[in-house]
């Protein structure tokens, strides 16, 4: 690892010794802080430094910046409002690795970061950064069971619907042309009339698609895209993804969304049993055989049990760590919030499981809003 960073709160005259006095021991920083090391799991990010850091002005080490982009996916902030965070809470400021009375990097160093990262490496690199994670569950002991649950869920895009059709209108291009429309179902409102009318339900921005271990909890492989892209053909990324990281379950369970012939015979000749439902098409057209069977047996029972796990999951990533809505714009910028989602969502359960302290309360400033 090169030496050539700003200094860190190792070296300081302070040392650790305020923070030892600070910090409670079960607070959830300090135990995340204790997970890894983190110098080690930021030595990719070097690769995207000049000269590997040693050319240039003196950077921040990348492992300081990188858990200060983390922080601010954990608390839901902005880059600015983390900066002021880490500057206000000692915490945060003794988990990303500064001194006591070092200022926290400011704002435009991580959008400089991300930027490097995108440009040299693009999304893979935080795709990269989630697997180690996920292969770091497995190190710890953490049992994954035999069954894996799929679901998307979407992000609107940081755009203003209306205003951008305007804008088009007049000739200028869109704000975001990486996001797209996604039709979610109809719903009935009340009109002004006092009656009920049926309304489409629709959204335009991206979709995060995820697999996860039913028994740990630890989301395993994630794919982004547009948000019209179908839920089905998403399915067979995923399952090799999880291949990649170590994770062979045989069982795979979904909502309707991933009940298409081509998933289920992928599954089958790969000796893993679909437990995606069925649409009743299926059993109505065909009252015997195969579909009857599969939505009879063990496994495709055991798969509804367990499908609101992953919808809870969607959840927490939406309401605490702010995957409702695109923070920037376009598909790679999409990729590496989903990827910093699912990596805030795997350490804070690997922690929770390790130690039974979870990530509590709410940080001073305002949380970022969708």
């Amino acid at each position: 690892m090169a030496k050539r960073f700003r200094p860190s709160g190792e070296d300081s005259f302070y040392g650790d010794c305020l923070y030892e006095m600070v910090v409670p021991q079960k607070h959830f920083l300090r135990q995340l802080r204790g997970l890894l090391d983190w110098d080690d799991y930021a030595r990719p990010l070097l690769k995207v430094y000049k000269g590997e850091a040693e050319v240039g002005g003196v950077p921040y080490h990348p492992s300081v910046l990188f858990r200060m982009l983390l922080v601010s996916y954990l608390y839901n902030l902005s880059e600015r409002q983390v900066e002021e965070h880490v500057n206000d809470s000692l915490a945060a400021k003794y988990f990303v690795g500064l001194a006591v009375h070092q200022q926290a990097p400011d704002h435009s160093s991580l959008t400089v970061f991300k930027d490097r990262i995108l440009g040299k490496k693009g999304p893979q690199a935080f795709e990269e950064l989630f697997q180690r994670v996920v292969k770091l569950a497995r190190e710890k002991g953490i049992e994954f069971g035999k069954m894996q649950i799929v679901d998307s869920t979407h992000s609107t895009a940081d755009v203003d619907v209306k205003k951008d059709d305007q804008r088009q209108g007049g000739g200028d291009k869109p704000r975001d042309p990486d996001a797209g429309w996604v039709v979610k179902g109809r719903k009935k409102v009340r009109t002004a009339e006092g009656g009920l009318a049926q309304v489409v339900k629709s959204f335009y921005g991206f979709k995060a698609h995820m697999s996860m271990n039913a028994q740990s909890e630890i989301v395993t492989s994630l794919v982004a895209t547009p948000g019209n892209r179908y839920d089905g053909h998403q399915l067979r990324p995923l399952v090799n993804k999880d291949r990649e990281v170590g994770v062979e379950a045989s069982i795979y369970a979904g909502d309707r969304g991933y009940d298409d012939g081509d998933n289920h015979e992928m599954l089958r000749s790969g000796g893993k049993h679909s437990a995606l439902c069925l649409n009743e098409y299926r059993t109505q057209k065909y009252p015997e055989g195969l579909w009857v069977e599969m939505r009879a047996s063990e496994e495709y029972q055991a798969g509804l049990r367990v499908r609101y796990k992953i919808e809870q999951k969607n959840a927490e990533a939406k309401r605490r760590h702010g995957l409702d809505r695109c923070r920037y714009l376009g598909w790679r910028k999409y990729s590496l919030q989903a990827f910093m989602t699912g990596i805030v969502l795997n350490l804070k359960r690997i922690v929770k499981l390790i130690t039974g302290i979870g990530l509590h309360g709410r940080v001073a400033v305002q949380p970022l809003r969708g």
